[in-house]
């Protein structure tokens, strides 16, 4: 088990204890934040270790100052306007000395000398340069512009090209056409001047190998593509280009009209595909000789399972509905079709890219475009570079969007990564053929996975206490005891100090945004950050209870926050569900919620004598595979069945009262408000659905094609889990706020919806657009407006006792 470090480490900010001198309203809770105070922002370790700097926003303003603690008497300084230019950036990379630190600045590139500080500007240009790297023999920086990589040499302090790259025919390949054939047989001048021409250019070539002085020549990789990305070998002399057809169709775009502009007229914008109208885009992957001018195409044929069809009991049983449905049986021309085709790969995808710190080696992620699988394979530079499979997760729902780091350690021959495939994000390292070693893992998710500068330890944040709670562990590189480095409980991020020896913490509570501490060499605790305001310490809230609600469908339990009524009664409490949005997310747990204003407003509802339950859903994150899957091809039903359960449980556990039960939520959480008032609505009699997806036929493809396939594949899956279907099953009051600029679900959701609800004689429907809100709301009258009214709602049909008995939910109609 893991060896806590327990020294110095007991700390926690504690708030204010005392009550509120102010009534809580709702024009407090949804005014703008800044009577809160401002989160701490983008921390980060000034190169040489002395001091940490971080952004925060200035009170009344989007603007964001950046501060600078020095360690040594924690002062707390905000820059000039001149010191920025002397100062360090976030995301500094160091060579193997530790002698030199480079990092980006305003899209230029720097480099800090260690020790003394000096400063060197590598760039200044209109470009935005990224990636720096050090060179495997440390005399050169490399950095990238574009897809293009350039070097800036130390001793020399010249900037030169490493690679260019052009995706246009290389003109040297261009042969004469049948009447240039003519002229140039007809027309010895002609002929003459041409060979000139093609006489000088190879001698420029000439040159060009030997004489170090000029720049390289361009690679040309055709124009029949588009280069999406690049990696270049820190040995300067390999890269890795990924390529996409120039002609793929991306699909039709939607339109979005604004009716609140500027101009006073009606503006239209250019927003996303709707899934499965245009396919991912294909890679395909280069290894490129920079030195030989040669490429080679890294074929994917070779990984274990490209050529399978994922999806093919997934077409068959939707074929069969079709065929049932039309009274028909083409199953044995398909069969016969399918039969005579050979099985092709699959189109893929790449995620990454890691080369060795030699260059020696690199390591490439590569994804299924259907998300089925993910592999890591590893290339060497030799005459006939191919892909070698490292690791393959394969999953029948769909591969996580998080758990996907990997890396080298420093010894150039160690593959680290993360992956799922227990059921729970692990920590694994692989060397060579050798087989795979989990280092750390169990039945919690570790993630961000951070190497030491000396190789031998592995830093990961992870939940292993319990699932809501999050601090930072470490594990030797080698293998070892999962050591507890902090018990903050809330930690959001970290990263470690340049010598490796301290501990940079972004951490949180419930009821305080992020902040940040230093955990030193010792192992103490040193809070750097309060930033709340006065007014906001001062409040009295109620701290969200962790609670474990028994589920009627599986074994682990359903976690959540409860907060109870201020005040004891004997009557049955009104019960409000309140619904997290992303489904993929996790908001319980003890770290400052992103749904901060739901929050307070949950504080509200209490002091009105409601009970009010926030759940983490099956879809959740922080709770493993299985619980992620579960909505598979079946959005709408697990998280239902998972609300129930925490209706029930209230009503036996807590006084709830089964006739009076209101759910809201926002985004994900107002498609689910939507499914619980159309599949249960004897069970939930009162809703406000938020800027909610009404139909997944319309939302993205990156999201929904992952859960639900695509609508042309696995229509059965859209049927079953798209609100619009079950609309006719509406029976209490529904409140639907969206915002008419919402660019990720669109506002036509909602509009399409209300529509369906009004041929179906539903008169108890409220529609509340936006006009200048997108998807997350910006503007304090909005969100004042929206709550107002949600408020309403509930105040108007849940706080009256309802006739009859109380009982307990029943599950949801079965499909």
């Amino acid at each position: 088990m893991s060896r806590l470090f327990t020294g110095g480490l007991a700390f926690l900010f504690v708030l204010a204890a005392q009550p509120s001198t102010a009534a809580l309203s709702l024009d407090q809770i949804m005014a703008d934040p800044d009577w809160i105070g401002p989160a701490v922002e983008a921390p980060f370790w000034a190169v040489d270790g002395s001091a940490v700097y971080y952004s925060l926003k200035r009170t009344g303003s989007p603007i964001r100052d950046l501060h600078r603690i020095t360690l040594g008497d924690k002062s707390d300084h905000i820059l000039t306007d001149a010191e920025h230019a002397s100062r360090d950036a976030i995301g500094a990379v160091f060579d193997t000395a530790r002698q030199r630190a480079a990092f980006v600045r305003n899209g230029d590139i720097f480099v800090r000398e260690l020790p003394g500080g000096r400063l060197v500007q590598v760039t200044r240009t209109a470009e935005d340069e990224s990636s720096p790297q050090f060179s495997a023999d440390q005399r050169q920086l490399h950095y990238r512009v574009g897809n293009d990589w350039f070097s800036y040499d130390f001793a020399s302090a010249i900037n030169a090209p490493i690679a260019l790259l052009k995706a246009e025919k290389n003109p040297d390949d261009k042969k004469p056409g049948e009447l240039e054939e003519l002229q140039l047989r007809l027309i010895s001048t002609l002929k003459r001047d041409r060979d000139n021409r093609l006489a000088q250019k190879a001698r420029e070539n000439e040159l060009r190998k030997t004489d170090p002085t000029r720049a390289v020549a361009p690679h040309f990789l055709g124009d029949d593509v588009k280069i999406a990305d690049t990696a270049l070998s820190p040995s300067g002399r390999w890269l890795v280009a990924v390529t996409t057809p120039k002609s793929f169709d991306a699909g039709r775009a939607g339109k979005m009209p604004d009716y609140v502009t500027e101009s006073g007229y009606e503006e239209v914008e250019d927003v996303r595909t709707r899934v499965g109208r245009g396919d991912p885009v294909p890679h395909t992957v280069w290894f490129i000789d920079l030195e030989t001018h040669t490429r080679t195409e890294l074929s994917v044929t070779g990984l274990d399972g490209i050529k399978d069809d994922p999806l093919a009991a997934v077409r068959a049983e939707n074929a069969k509905v079709r065929d049932k449905d039309k009274k028909t049986d083409s199953s044995k021309e398909k069969k016969s079709t399918k039969e005579a085709k050979e099985p092709a790969a699959r189109p893929i995808q790449v995620a990454g890219v890691q080369f060795t710190r030699d260059g020696s080696m690199a390591a490439i992620q590569l994804r299924a475009n259907d998300n089925k699988d993910r592999w890591i394979a590893t290339v060497s530079p030799d005459a006939k570079p191919a892909l070698t499979q490292r690791h393959r997760l394969t999953d029948p729902a769909w591969i996580n969007w998080n758990f996907n780091e990997f890396g080298w350690l420093p010894d150039n021959r160690t593959l680290w990564y993360v992956s799922e495939e227990t059921g729970y994000a692990g920590l694994y390292v692989r060397q060579g053929d050798q087989k795979p070693t989990r280092l750390a893992g169990g039945s919690f998710e570790i993630s961000t996975p951070t190497v030491s500068p000396d190789g031998q330890w592995i830093y990961v944040r992870a939940n292993a206490e319990a699932p809501y709670v999050y601090d930072v562990y470490r594990v030797p590189a080698r293998g070892g005891e999962f050591e507890r480095l902090t018990t903050l409980k809330g930690v959001e991020g970290y990263s470690l100090s340049p010598d490796g020896t301290q501990l940079l913490l972004a951490h949180s509570g419930s009821y305080q945004p992020q902040q940040i501490s230093v955990r030193d060499a010792q192992g103490q605790l040193h809070a750097l950050t309060d930033t709340r305001t006065a007014q906001f310490k001062a409040m009295s809230w109620q701290s969200p209870e962790i609670v474990a609600v028994p589920s009627s469908h599986t074994r682990a339990p359903i976690w959540g926050k409860l907060y109870r009524p201020t005040t004891r009664s004997a009557q049955p409490a009104p019960i409000v569900l309140f619904v997290h949005g992303a489904g993929y997310t996790q908001n319980t747990h003890l770290s400052y919620p992103y749904y901060f204003r739901e929050q307070m407003f949950h504080n509200l509802l209490t002091e009105k004598g409601y009970l009010v339950l926030d759940l983490d859903y099956r879809a959740s994150e922080g709770y493993g595979r299985d619980w992620r899957t579960a909505i598979y091809r079946q959005m709408g039903t697990p998280e239902l069945e998972d609300l129930i359960d925490g209706v029930n449980w209230l009503v036996k556990e807590h006084n709830g009262d089964a006739k009076r039960v209101g759910v809201y939520g926002g985004s994900y959480g107002g498609f689910m408000t939507l499914m619980a008032m159309f599949r249960a609505p004897d069970r939930f009699h009162v809703g406000a659905a938020l800027r909610p997806v009404t139909d997944w036929t319309q939302y993205n493809h990156e999201y929904t094609s992952n859960i639900l396939n695509t609508p042309q594949v696995d229509d059965l899956a859209y049927r079953r889990s798209s609100p619009i279907e079950f609309a006719d099953g509406l029976k209490g009051p529904l409140l639907i706020a969206h915002g008419m600029i919402d660019d990720n679900v669109f506002f036509q959701d909602s509009v399409r919806l209300f529509q369906r609800l009004i041929e179906l004689h539903k008169d108890n429907v409220e529609l509340a657009p936006y006009p200048m809100e997108r998807h997350a709301f910006t503007h304090a009258s909005a969100w004042r407006d929206e709550y107002a009214r949600i408020l309403k709602l509930f105040e108007g049909t849940l706080r009256t006792p309802q006739s009859g008995t109380t009982g307990a939910a029943a599950a949801p109609p079965a499909q």
